[in-house]
């Protein structure tokens, strides 16, 4: 199959998706070669993705009086990301409430919960397993609980039964760049199905796998040299956007 054409009459490249290895890959070469800050990318990809959920959920559209929203975060930099997802979405006017079932010991991710509780987001102290309550409490989920960094195949408690649960709810999933439960370059058919993935910086191999009604690209800030050196073929984001459907 030929790849596109401008109207210019120029081939564009197909869109690039990323082994685990180049994902680690090009993080490794922003914070070393670049100095980003590690807390500053997850600001990058929190509020980029919090921007995602609005474009799908914006807020005269949720079905619920109340904009509640239920962002789940695991140990890790996904989770880091889902709490300033959280926080973002605050600002915006929606409700978020956070699950954080264990929390990071790391003195960046402390400062991230810290400013969501500075705003007043409550905390859930666990999650219901009776998934009727779920399902009335909220619009949607927000599942930033694994992320890239996780092996399937090493998913434990709590972690597992919260997916267990996510996999029974009726309210649409939106899940941060990895679906939790899927291999992020082959996928996992164990996984919960999200309705929404938010592919952060680029899309990862697995989300050729992806099935739900919108596939976001969040986070533009990649610079060129980035992009060329790991031949990404990025989508161009209309106007001042920091988000693009795929």
């Amino acid at each position: 199959m030929s790849c596109p054409s401008t109207q210019s009459g120029e081939q564009i490249e197909p869109l690039r998706y990323l082994s685990r290895v180049e994902a680690e890959a090009i993080e490794k070469e922003l914070l070393e070669d670049y100095k980003f800050g590690r807390q500053q990318l997850i600001e990058i990809w929190g509020h980029a993705s919090a921007m995602a959920v609005t474009k799908v959920f914006p807020l005269p559209s949720l079905p619920r009086k109340q904009p509640t929203v239920l962002v789940v975060c695991g140990p890790d930099q996904n989770g880091a990301i889902g709490l300033v997802c959280a926080r973002h979405l605050r600002v915006f006017e929606y409700e978020p409430t956070i699950f954080y079932p264990k929390r990071s010991p790391n003195s960046l991710y402390r400062d991230f919960t810290t400013q969501c509780e500075k705003m007043d987001i409550p905390f859930l102290s666990y999650l219901p397993t009776e998934v009727q309550l779920i399902n009335d409490a909220y619009n949607v989920v927000i599942d930033a609980i694994l992320g890239a960094d996780a092996e399937p195949g090493e998913v434990k408690e709590p972690y597992t039964s919260i997916l267990a649960t996510l996999k029974q709810i009726r309210i649409p999933i939106v899940s941060l760049d990895v679906p939790s439960g899927w291999d992020v370059e082959t996928g996992n058919s164990e996984g919960i199905s999200p309705d929404v993935l938010i592919s952060l910086a680029a899309p990862k191999q697995c989300a050729t796998r992806f099935l739900g009604r919108h596939h976001f690209l969040a986070g533009r800030f990649l610079p060129y040299d980035v992009q060329k050196k790991f031949e990404l073929n990025l989508p161009e984001y209309p106007g001042t956007e920091c988000v693009v459907s795929l």
